[in-house]
């Protein structure tokens, strides 16, 4: 069903956003749209691998982890309801901050961490607007994760700044907050 040209012109960014067809991810930062096409097969691996490590220990308590986490890969979050919404590659909540998922697709709890997996089409993105987003909200821990590079850069959030805590690369160990209670070998995460 088509709109006619004024209407169009009327909608707001989330609307557009949600009429994106279904192989396009949308975000809304700094009252503009970004798009971009689903991630690519590199990308969904390492994103599935991280979601194994990280979220069997901390979301199941696999392994003799501790549990007690929401670990959601891509889940469409609202910092401000309709105007400010991202979507990170992975996203963990502490269970007890938010005890129960949403019912819908909105997340509108800050998460404790987020990881963005980068691509060269979505780095300056992901670095330059999300990173200083993620810290203006609050977002405690922040991993940037490099598949082309074999990298991973961890953050803390210290006064309202990102403190770079670890730059690891191809297959150093990774145990950083807030997932420090593990090891894995960053390798794991490589095709």
């Amino acid at each position: 069903m088509s709109r006619p040209a004024q209407a169009l012109n009327q909608t707001t960014l989330y609307e557009q956003l949600i009429d994106l067809p279904e192989n396009i991810t949308g975000e809304i930062i700094a009252g503009e749209l970004y798009t971009q096409p689903r991630p690519t097969g590199r990308h969904a691996v390492v994103e599935g691998a991280l979601n194994i490590r990280v979220g069997g220990p901390f979301h199941f308590g696999d392994g003799g982890g501790p549990g007690g986490w929401w670990v959601i890969p891509e889940p469409e979050i609202h910092f401000v309801r309709d105007t400010v919404v991202v979507v990170p590659d992975l996203a963990g909540w502490r269970r007890e901050r938010m005890p129960i998922i949403p019912e819908g697709h909105r997340f509108e709890v800050v998460p404790d961490w987020v990881c963005e997996i980068l691509s060269p089409s979505t780095l300056k993105k992901d670095r330059a607007k999300k990173l200083p987003l993620y810290a203006h909200y609050g977002v405690a821990h922040a991993w940037l994760v490099d598949p082309q590079a074999k990298t991973l850069e961890a953050f803390s959030l210290l006064d309202g700044k990102w403190l770079l805590v670890a730059t690891l690369k191809d297959d150093e160990p990774v145990s950083v907050a807030p997932f420090d209670a593990i090891t894995f070998s960053l390798a794991d995460l490589w095709v």
